[in-house]
């Protein structure tokens, strides 16, 4: 395959779909494996393999870009580490019983089951950003009130007002949510902005995850003894670590920078029913994500939307999350040879380029018009048009099994 106009077109619905994927959260799954099978030609294997490439190439330069970003309203990172510690354990655990069911469902079941919630997703995630977008414009009205009201008289209100806009440990002027970003952006380091223990434990629990299932898939046989007992042994890890965290979020210990309430005080222990429904929508969302062949960022950002996460922390946090289950594919689809190299390279660097791109300009608008509610239209959109792209082609591929006679049941995932 040359270089040619496929290539080129491919490239700018890429470069369109990772801009949009990385501020969305949702990488770009459902753009990219259309384009690279319809308009670029590549067979459904190398699509979805080059696919994950481009998530890992959008979601690593978008999360070196998140690092030097803080908290909208917290002097925090952005990223949420204690979130992503809790739920990516059970997230990948999901994605690997996920795959499992992916492999025994029929195709026309799964082609309506990812139509079905992509659509509730985005219709859900669209009356999100009606809802938030409705609280902005009454925010802003109020600051316009608010900057009228020194003419008459109070003069040092003024002053008052915009001093905790300064303060970094100042969170709880709502108006300063839209000025906060900008002003710590500049003075944020990457290596300050690391949470070097959290960011360990999810490198572990990337490698043993990555260890156990290129195991299995080299040395175990499908349903052997030793394919069930690798399998198996990926619950002790992903439920280890979670309880770890569980444990520190319910004494005190730790607490959720992104968690509804907004004052450290509110976010000082959680419940264990909610510790339990953030690893249970965890479990959950890779379930979906794996049966559905799509990353975790499509069920985690309206996930995290639900849950009462600003949208900042809801994308920079899905995507740093989904940075470590895209990466851990790409390992393992390059050791199968499921791709070409130099096109994955290829288009990994448009991905990479693109998501910064489609960072910087969307925090720029956010900063000039104050409304982050523009992320959750962006997520909203990207899901629906997976729902239309990727439901469209399954429907194709359908119909042609039809026509063919071909066999529509369950499958044995034994004689895979």
């Amino acid at each position: 395959m040359g270089f040619g106009w496929r290539v080129v077109v491919g490239s700018l619905i890429g470069f369109f779909g990772a801009a949009c994927g990385s501020v969305g959260g949702v990488g770009g799954g459902g753009i990219f494996v259309p384009m690279l099978a319809l308009i670029v030609g590549f067979d459904p294997k190398s699509s979805t393999a080059i696919s994950k490439c481009m998530i890992m190439g959008g979601s690593v330069s978008t999360v070196y870009y998140n690092l030097k970003r803080k908290h909208p309203s917290l002097d925090m990172p952005l990223i949420d580490y204690d979130l992503a510690l809790l739920m990516q354990p059970m997230l990948m655990l999901g994605v690997s019983i996920g795959v499992i069911f992916n492999v025994i469902f029929p195709d026309w079941l799964i082609t309506a089951l990812l139509i079905t919630i992509f659509l509730v997703t985005s219709t859900k995630a669209y009356l999100k950003g009606f809802e938030t977008w409705k609280k902005e414009t009454v925010k802003k009205r109020l600051e316009d009130a608010k900057g009228q009201e020194p003419p008459c008289g109070h003069g040092g209100t003024e002053h008052e007002t915009s001093i905790p806009v300064e303060a970094d440990a100042a969170p709880p002027p709502p108006s300063s949510k839209a000025r906060n970003p900008t002003d710590n952006e500049a003075t944020s380091s990457v290596l300050k902005n690391i949470y070097w223990k959290e960011l360990g434990l999810l490198a572990f629990v990337w490698i043993a995850f990555l260890g156990l299932q290129l195991t299995r898939t080299n040395y175990a046989a499908s349903c052997s003894v030793w394919y069930w007992v690798l399998n198996s042994l990926q619950v002790p890890v992903a439920v280890g670590v979670t309880v770890y965290e569980a444990c520190g979020l319910r004494t005190g210990r730790r607490a959720l920078s992104s968690n509804k309430g907004g004052s450290q005080q509110q976010q000082s222990a959680l419940r264990i029913r909610q510790l339990l429904v953030y690893c249970l929508f965890g479990v959950l969302a890779g379930l979906v994500g794996g049966l559905l062949g799509m990353g975790g960022g499509f069920i985690m950002g309206p996930l995290f939307l639900e849950l009462g996460i600003p949208p900042q922390v809801s994308s920079a946090t899905a995507t740093f999350t989904m940075m470590f289950s895209s990466s851990m594919s790409v390992v393992e689809y390059y050791l199968l040879h499921r791709f070409p190299v130099p096109y994955a390279a290829y288009f990994t660097g448009v991905a990479f380029v693109a998501a910064i791109t489609g960072q910087h300009c969307v925090r720029k608008l956010i900063a000039w018009l104050g409304r982050a509610s523009l992320i959750i239209f962006i997520l909203a959109s990207m899901i629906f048009v997976s729902a239309l792209t990727l439901g469209g082609v399954g429907i194709s591929n359908i119909v042609h099994r039809v026509e063919r006679h071909q066999y529509m049941g369950f499958e044995s995932l034994c004689k895979v």
